[in-house]
């Protein structure tokens, strides 16, 4: 399972807004200038994080994003999902368009592996993925 790139970029705009914590408000275009993303980019992915109040635009002199709230109230998969839609590796189970579907006894199991896929993501907080990494240590 890889990410699409624009799941990718939520995930990277969304931990530089986390390090704007605390109340402080960074435009698209002051997003863009630290993730090193097209600016065009930035905006269509603040468009859908703002959509699905991940984040927040406040307009005015002052204004600007911040998070809508607490970075440690916000998962991996909160972003995933407001980007792609559900979490799911299978799509079988969205209708049956699936030449496989009378007989397929597969199909009754993906529910868990979707829910244990999208616990996996949720387990995994913001204020974690805005963290500096450590330096890897040579074994």
């Amino acid at each position: 399972m890889r990410l699409s790139n624009l799941a990718d970029y939520a995930v990277v705009t969304m931990s530089a807004a986390a390090r704007h914590c605390g109340g402080a408000r960074i435009s698209a275009g002051g997003l863009a200038a630290e993730t090193g993303l097209p600016a065009p980019t930035v905006s269509k992915v603040v468009s859908r994080l703002t959509a699905a109040g991940l984040l927040r635009s406040v307009r005015g002199a002052h204004g600007g994003l911040q998070l809508a709230r607490p970075a440690a109230a916000i998962t991996l998969a909160d972003i995933v999902e407001a980007v792609e839609g559900p979490i799911a590796l299978a799509t079988c189970l969205d209708g049956d368009d699936c030449a496989a579907h009378h007989d397929c006894r597969v199909r009754p199991h993906w529910p868990l592996v979707n829910e244990t896929l999208r616990g996996a993501l949720a387990a995994i907080p913001l204020t974690r993925l805005a963290q500096e990494a450590e330096p890897k240590v040579p074994a």
